[in-house]
C-alpha cells in the first residue's frame, strides 16, 4: 500500500477514493460497501467474501479505462480513473476493438516454484544457492502468499522483512526469473505450463498481459490452500466473509471490514483472525466454535481481550436486507437458535482445502485426509512436487521446510546440489485441523444453506439431485451446476462432496473430487490469442497477380487464408450486374480467372500409384501419362472430404489438386495415413501451391486466344483432348497447359512457375482484347459451375454426404479392392434409400432467388411443431443463361422427387419450387470442346 498515492474510481455511478496497492474490493470495504452485485439466478444481494482468486460472489464489468466483463473485484487491481459496476452474474464485452497488446513469451528452466509463500520462496532459494535456472510465479502482485496478510513473525521480526530479504536475493541471481501477477493456468504432459502474466513489470500503456509458455526439467507446486466457507441458512448475506480475508484486509490493505463482528469456526485459524481484528478495535461479539472445547492456546489468548468463545455452537441463520444486521446461535445439533448476536461482519472458517489444481493436472493422485477434512496430493514419482499448505500442511515452520527439502530433491535429480539454504526461526504456534462440518440444519429447510454461492446452487439443490438417482459427484455437479462457475469450485467443491456424503450416508473418500481442468482461473480470450488478432488473426495468401486485381477495384472473398477476387465491377455496375456480365461473357466469348489458390500437392514414389488408389474412390493407377482424371477423397466413414484432379506427370509422380480452402487439411489427412497407416509405401508428398500460378482461360474463345500466345503448342481437339496436359511455351514462358473445365466451357489451365504469374495474366489479358476477354471472380465461377451441377465440398456438402448423395457414383471404383470408406458404403444409414441427395431447384417466380441455408418442406402451410424438414438449399444464384434464378439443394430421397414441388422459406413465407436435376445447362456437355 502507498497511502501517498491516492487513487479516484468510480463504482456503480458513484465516485471513491482509495490508494495505489489497493484492490477493488479492499477500496471498496475501506468505503463501506459490502454489496457488490446480486446474485445469478436468486437475485439475492451478494458481498465480497474472499481476498484473491477464490471469490465467488464480487464479479464486476470494468467499464473504463477499457471494457472488461466479468473480473473478480478481489484480484482486480485498483487504477486511477476505474470505472466498474457490480454483477448478476453477467457481463458485456465490448463493442470498439481492444486497444491493449498481449504478448506470448517462451521459456525453459530447471525448476518452476509455483507460488510464492513461505514454501515456495523457500523452495526458490534452496533452488537458486545451487546455480540452476529458476522461474518463481505469484499470482499476486507481490511476493509472500499467506504472509500478506497475517501478522506472523520470522526470525524475531514482521515475516514480511524476511520475503522481502529472500525476493531480494533471488532478483539479485542471474539464473532466477520472477514473476509476480503470473497465474499458472494449465500444467501438461511433459512439465509444459501455461501462465499468465498481468500488468508486471513490463507494463505500459498499452500492453494488458502476456502468456508464458514454459517447460521446467522440475516443478515445485507451492500453491497454498483456500479456506472453506460453513453452510448454514442465508449464508449468503453481504458481510459474511471469510475469516482469513478479514483479516488479510486489515493486515495488507488497512481496511477493517466491519465495527462488531460474529466468528463462526470449526478450526484454529479463525482465532488469529479475531484478535488481530480485536487488536485495532473491532468489536469480537463472539467466537461460534463448533468444536466442544474451544483449543486451549486460542481460548486462553481470547480470555485474554475478553472475547467470549461459544464452545459447541454453531450459527444456523443470519438477519438483514443488504447486509447482515445479526447472527442467531444455537448449541450444535439443535436447529432453533436460543442466542442473537448483532454484528455487521460475520467471519466464517470451515477449514482448508489445498489448492491441488495444478497437482491434479499432472495427473498425480489424491486422498481424503479425515482430520482435515480435505483431499490432499499422493506423492508422486513425477517430477512435480507438491509442498507447503497445497500438501495440506498447517503451520508457517512445516511450510518452509517442506519447500526446502523439496527443491533439494528436485535439484539432486537434475545433478546439482547446494548446502541448505537457513530457514528463518518460527514462533511455534499449536495447530489443530478441527472439525470438519459440511452443513448446519436450519429451522425452515435447505432452500437458502448456500453450498455454492457462483452458482446459487443450495443444498436443496443437491437434495434434488441426489433424490434423481445422482451418486457421483460429477453427476451431481452437472445437475446442480455447482463448481461450474467463474471459480471452478474453489470454495465449493469440497463443500459440495460432504453435502452429497451427509444425505447419501457414504464416506466422502469414496466420492472422490471432480476433474480438476485447466485454466486455474478465468483467462481472457484476448491473452490467448496475444498478438494474433485482426490483421494478424490469421496470415493473408496473396496470389503472384493480386495487385493487378486490386487495380481494377476488384472486392475479395476470403478463401481459407486466400484473397480471391470476388468479381470486377465496372462504374456504375453493383455485384449482381458486374456478376451477369461476367458470366456472359464466359458463355459468349472469353474469361480470365486467377485460380493459382488451388491445392497443389506433388506425389512421388514407386508407390505412388497404390497410395492414390487407396485415398482416392476412384482408379487412379490406370491413368496414363499426359491425361488427368476428376477424383473424390472420402473420410472413413464414407462422405465426401474433398475434390479435385489427379495429373499424372511420370510413372512415380502426380500432381494432386484440391480445394482451396481445403489444401492443408487434405495434406495432412494424406500424410496421417502415409505415416501412421502405410509407412511401407514409398511416397513422398510435397505441397506445392505457392510454385505455380495458374490462369484459367474459359469459353468458346479461349482456344483462339491460346493460339496466339502458344503459336508452337497444338491446340485442336484432336492433339490437345479434354482431361490432358502439354508442356510447351506460352507468351514466351515455359507453361504446363491442362484441359480442364469447372464452367462446361472449353477451357485451360495454364501453370507457369509463380514469379511469371502476373507477366502470364498481362500477356493473355493483351491476346485476348479482340476478343473481349474478361476476368472474372469467384461469384461467377459459382455461378457457372452451379449451371452444370458441378459440386463445392463444404458448400453443398456439409460432412453427411457421400459420393452417391451427389450423383457421382460414376467416380467410385467397382475394381478396387479397398479404399478409405469404401465399407461405410455398406452401413444401413448410409446405403439407406431416403438420402438427402444433391438436386436441383427452380422458384416458380423465376425473378426469385432462394437464400442459401433455406429450409424445404413438403406443404405449402407449416405443420405443428416439430417441422419435417425435407433438406436445404446449398447454392442459390440468378443465372444470366437461364435468366432466372436457380438453386442446388440436399434433399431427401430428392431424385425421385423431381418433377414434383417443394416449398422453401422466404422470410416468413414458403413459397413453391420444382425439383429438378442438379445440371441446368447444357445437359449433354457439348460445349466442353469448343
Amino acid at each position: 500500500m502507498d497511502r501517498s498515492r491516492p487513487l479516484s474510481f468510480h463504482f456503480d455511478g458513484v465516485r471513491y477514493q482509495g490508494f495505489a496497492g489497493d484492490t477493488l474490493a479492499s477500496a471498496l470495504l475501506a468505503n463501506g460497501i459490502h454489496q457488490v452485485g446480486t446474485s445469478i439466478k436468486h437475485g439475492r444481494p451478494r458481498g465480497i467474501v474472499a481476498a484473491g482468486v477464490a471469490e465467488p460472489n464480487a464479479l464486476v464489468q470494468v467499464e473504463e479505462p477499457f471494457p472488461e466483463p466479468m473480473l473478480p473485484a478481489t484480484t482486480l487491481q485498483l487504477s486511477d480513473g476505474l470505472r466498474a459496476l457490480g454483477l448478476c452474474g453477467q457481463g458485456r464485452l465490448a463493442a470498439e476493438a481492444d486497444p491493449a497488446r498481449y504478448d506470448t513469451m517462451h521459456a525453459h528452466c530447471d525448476v518452476l516454484v509455483v507460488g510464492a509463500g513461505p514454501a515456495g520462496l523457500a523452495a526458490a532459494n534452496q533452488a537458486a544457492r545451487t546455480g540452476a535456472r529458476v522461474i518463481v510465479a505469484d499470482a499476486d502482485v507481490e511476493f509472500g502468499g499467506s504472509l500478506l496478510g497475517a501478522s506472523a513473525e520470522l526470525d524475531g521480526g514482521p515475516a514480511l522483512d524476511w520475503v522481502h530479504r529472500v525476493t531480494e536475493e533471488l532478483r539479485g541471481c542471474e539464473d532466477v526469473r520472477l514473476l509476480p501477477s503470473t497465474t499458472v493456468l494449465g500444467l501438461y504432459e511433459d512439465n509444459y505450463v501455461v501462465a499468465v502474466q498481468k500488468r508486471g513489470e513490463w507494463t505500459g500503456p498499452v500492453s494488458r498481459q502476456r502468456v508464458w509458455r514454459i517447460r521446467a526439467r522440475e516443478i515445485v507446486l507451492a500453491t497454498g490452500a483456500h479456506e472453506r466457507p460453513l453452510v448454514f441458512a442465508d449464508n449468503d448475506r453481504p458481510g459474511t466473509m471469510l475469516a482469513g480475508a478479514a483479516q488479510t484486509y486489515l493486515n495488507r490493505y488497512g481496511v477493517l471490514a466491519g465495527r462488531r463482528a460474529v466468528v463462526f469456526t470449526t478450526n484454529d485459524s479463525a482465532y488469529a483472525a479475531a484478535i488481530d481484528l480485536h487488536d485495532v478495535g473491532v468489536e469480537i461479539a463472539c467466537v461460534a466454535e463448533i468444536r466442544g472445547t474451544a483449543p486451549e492456546h486460542w481460548a486462553a489468548r481470547c480470555a485474554e481481550r475478553g472475547i467470549p468463545v461459544a464452545a459447541g455452537h454453531a450459527v444456523v441463520g443470519t438477519s438483514g436486507t443488504e447486509h447482515v444486521t445479526a447472527a442467531h446461535l444455537a448449541a450444535v445439533g439443535e436447529v432453533t437458535p436460543h442466542r442473537r448476536e448483532e454484528c455487521d461482519l460475520l467471519l466464517v472458517s470451515g477449514g482448508w482445502n489445498p489448492a491441488v489444481h495444478l497437482h491434479s493436472q499432472a495427473r498425480a493422485g489424491l486422498r481424503f485426509d479425515a482430520d482435515l477434512g480435505a483431499f490432499v496430493p499422493v506423492r508422486t514419482s513425477k517430477p512435480v512436487r507438491t509442498v507447503g499448505a497445497a500438501a495440506g500442511l498447517l503451520t508457517t515452520h512445516e511450510c518452509l521446510a517442506d519447500g526446502a527439502e523439496a527443491a533439494s530433491a528436485a535439484c539432486a535429480r537434475l545433478g546439482v546440489a547446494a548446502e541448505p539454504a537457513p530457514l528463518p526461526r518460527t514462533r511455534p504456534v499449536p495447530v489443530e485441523p478441527g472439525q470438519p462440518t459440511w452443513s448446519v440444519p436450519g429451522a425452515a429447510g435447505w432452500d437458502r444453506h448456500y453450498v455454492d454461492l457462483a452458482r446459487d446452487a443450495t443444498v436443496a439443490d443437491v437434495r434434488r439431485a441426489t433424490g434423481a438417482g445422482m451418486r457421483s459427484v460429477e453427476h451431481v455437479k452437472r445437475y446442480t451446476t455447482i463448481g461450474t462457475g467463474h471459480d471452478q469450485g474453489k470454495t465449493s467443491g469440497t463443500l459440495a462432496t460432504g453435502v452429497i456424503a451427509e444425505i447419501l450416508g457414504v464416506d466422502l473418500a469414496e466420492l472422490g473430487t471432480t476433474t480438476f481442468r485447466a485454466p486455474f482461473s478465468p483467462v481472457a480470450f484476448a491473452a490467448l490469442a496475444g498478438r494474433e488478432r485482426g490483421d494478424l488473426y490469421d496470415p493473408v495468401r496473396v496470389t503472384a497477380i493480386h495487385d493487378w486485381h486490386v487495380a481494377q477495384g476488384a472486392p475479395f472473398e476470403d478463401v481459407g487464408q486466400w484473397k480471391r477476387p470476388w468479381y470486377y465491377p465496372r462504374p456504375g455496375e453493383d455485384m449482381e450486374t458486374a456478376v451477369l456480365r461476367e458470366c456472359r461473357a464466359v458463355r459468349e466469348g472469353v474469361g480470365i480467372q486467377d485460380v493459382s489458390t488451388l491445392g497443389k500437392i506433388d506425389v512421388q514414389g514407386p508407390d505412388a500409384a497404390e497410395f492414390l488408389d487407396r485415398v482416392y474412390t476412384n482408379m487412379m493407377s490406370t491413368l496414363k501419362v499426359g491425361r488427368i482424371r476428376y477424383g473424390l477423397m472420402c473420410g472413413a466413414d464414407g462422405m465426401v472430404f474433398d475434390d479435385g484432379t489427379v495429373t499424372r506427370v511420370s510413372a512415380d509422380r502426380y500432381l494432386v489438386t484440391t480445394t482451396s480452402g481445403g489444401a492443408a487439411a487434405v495434406l495432412e489427412w494424406l500424410e496421417e495415413w502415409l505415416q501412421t497407416e502405410w509407412p511401407d509405401l514409398r511416397v513422398h508428398l510435397t505441397s506445392v501451391t505457392e510454385q505455380w500460378a495458374t490462369v484459367a482461360l474459359v469459353g468458346p474463345r479461349s482456344r483462339a486466344v491460346l493460339a496466339r500466345v502458344a503459336p508452337e503448342l497444338a491446340v485442336d481437339n484432336d492433339s490437345f483432348p479434354f482431361m490432358s496436359w502439354r508442356d510447351g511455351e506460352v507468351a514466351g514462358l515455359r507453361a504446363r497447359v491442362c484441359r480442364i473445365s469447372f464452367s462446361g466451357e472449353l477451357a485451360y489451365e495454364i501453370n507457369v512457375p509463380r514469379w511469371h504469374g502476373l507477366a502470364l495474366w498481362e500477356a493473355l489479358i493483351a491476346a485476348g482484347e479482340p476478343d473481349g476477354i474478361t476476368p472474372y471472380g469467384t461469384e461467377t465461377m459459382h455461378v457457372l459451375r452451379a449451371e452444370k451441377g458441378f459440386p463445392i465440398v463444404g458448400q453443398d456438402t456439409d460432412g453427411t454426404v457421400t459420393p452417391h448423395d451427389l450423383g457421382m457414383s460414376w467416380a467410385v471404383s467397382k475394381k478396387k479392392a479397398d479404399f478409405i470408406g469404401k465399407r461405410s458404403f455398406s452401413r444401413p444409414d448410409t446405403a439407406r434409400e431416403n438420402r438427402k441427395q444433391l438436386v436441383g431447384l427452380l422458384p416458380r417466380d423465376p425473378d426469385l432467388v432462394l437464400e442459401e441455408g433455406a429450409q424445404l418442406v413438403a406443404g405449402p402451410e407449416l405443420p405443428e411443431p416439430p417441422v419435417p424438414v425435407l433438406g436445404h438449399v446449398t447454392s442459390s444464384y440468378r443465372s444470366a443463361v437461364l435468366g432466372r434464378g436457380f438453386a442446388l439443394a440436399l434433399l431427401e430421397n430428392g431424385r425421385d422427387r423431381i418433377g414434383e414441388h417443394v416449398h422453401s422459406t422466404v422470410g416468413d413465407q414458403l413459397v413453391p419450387v420444382e425439383v429438378t436435376g442438379p445440371v441446368f445447362y447444357d445437359e449433354e456437355g457439348s460445349r466442353r470442346d469448343g
